[in-house]
């Protein structure tokens, strides 16, 4: 379970959520740009310090402000994917995707590779790599960090839409074979339709809505997506 209560001033925008999600599956932070979906993941990764409140992770409080704990972002165990791939580009593939191993598992580390389709790549510099690939390569150095979450900041807005069709493909088949709780942050209905177990809707820094996707899809506040949906070629 992951437990967020907190508030946060971002110039304007003040930030404030109070969610308990559960352990498992794809929670998907939905809304306009610069709602605050990025700022919270960000919250919860250590990038950013809460004015006030807490987050817990599986009983384990990663920050909270009242008891003046504030775990460092590289101790937190929680895997980041941003929106761009930020490999090292002195490094082959092989080499970044072994960085953030904290023991040498070669099955798992086979298992990653071959379940995001990058075996023919772990030879090659990043500067070699298309969009997409790099996308891979930074998910898979992700998990085989051993994440006890797992935190995706618009992992496709990067890439044009071949590419994001088949990151799309990937990560669709990726939700069902690793057993971590994902937050994947998105304005594209298309993802979320693709890999939402739940939403949380935000708008202008406050949580509006937090469902499951097919509550969402019927409940008011989705009223403004409609015409997208409609047109989706994932409805058809």
């Amino acid at each position: 379970m992951l437990n967020i209560n907190l508030s946060k001033r971002l110039g304007q925008l003040e930030l404030r959520a109070d969610l308990q999600l559960p352990n498992n599956g794809i929670t998907v932070l939905f809304g306009l740009s610069g709602s605050g979906k990025s700022s919270l993941i960000n919250l919860i990764s250590g990038l950013l310090q809460p004015d006030v409140g807490f987050v817990r992770l599986n009983d384990r409080t990663l920050v909270d402000t009242a008891r003046a704990v504030n775990i460092k972002p590289h101790q937190r165990n929680v895997g980041y994917v941003f929106q761009d791939a930020r490999l090292f580009p002195h490094y082959r593939v092989k080499g970044n995707l072994q960085y953030g191993m904290k023991k040498d598992d070669p099955q798992e580390f086979e298992r990653i590779v071959q379940l995001l389709g990058i075996e023919k790549l772990l030879k090659r510099y990043p500067l070699t790599l298309s969009g997409g690939e790099k996308q891979r390569v930074a998910i898979g150095r992700a998990l085989l960090s051993n994440p006890d979450m797992l935190l995706m900041d618009e992992p496709l807005s990067a890439l044009d839409l071949p590419r994001k069709r088949e990151l799309l493909s990937y990560l669709e088949a990726l939700t069902k074979q690793i057993h971590i709780p994902i937050l994947y942050v998105t304005h594209s209905l298309d993802e979320l339709l693709t890999l939402a177990d739940r939403v949380v809707l935000f708008e202008n820094g406050k949580v509006k809505l937090f469902e499951n996707t097919e509550q969402f899809l019927h409940s008011d506040e989705f009223t403004p997506w409609k015409r997208e949906y409609a047109n989706s070629s994932l409805t058809r």
